[in-house]
């Protein structure tokens, strides 16, 4: 399996992709303060998604999945700072909470995923 067979880091790319292109609308200001911090946090999603793929142990792969999650939830934050001081409407807030969400919940799973397959490894009769 290659890494961009993988759903949940393409549907993290393509969220990256379409907060960069909103961000990059903002005027200097938004930018410069909380734009930045957005798209750095939307971005770790995929890029420890990336490295975590490339990891040799279920252990250290589940590692980086679990840091990329907490990106997505940093960046569910500012996503709702900028809805909070009208940096987006509340249509396009909802559909990139709704965005976020779907990610979680398969972000969730393939972190189950993995972990099953760490317990499967360490309980397999050549350990």
């Amino acid at each position: 399996m290659k890494l961009e067979d993988l759903e949940v880091y393409n549907i993290s790319m393509d969220l990256a992709d379409k907060i960069w292109y909103m961000v990059e609308e903002w005027d200097y200001f938004k930018k410069d303060t909380l734009g930045k911090q957005l798209v750095r946090a939307i971005d770790s999603v995929s890029a420890n998604i990336s490295e975590g793929f490339g990891r040799n142990s279920f252990k250290d792969q589940r590692n980086f999945y679990y840091i990329s999650r907490g990106s997505l939830y940093e960046s569910k934050t500012w996503i709702t700072k900028a809805k909070r001081r009208n940096f987006m409407n509340e249509e396009t807030y909802n559909e990139l909470l709704s965005e976020f969400n779907v990610l979680g919940i398969k972000l969730n799973n393939f972190i189950t995923s993995v972990t099953k397959l760490m317990k499967n490894e360490n309980n397999s009769p050549s350990k």
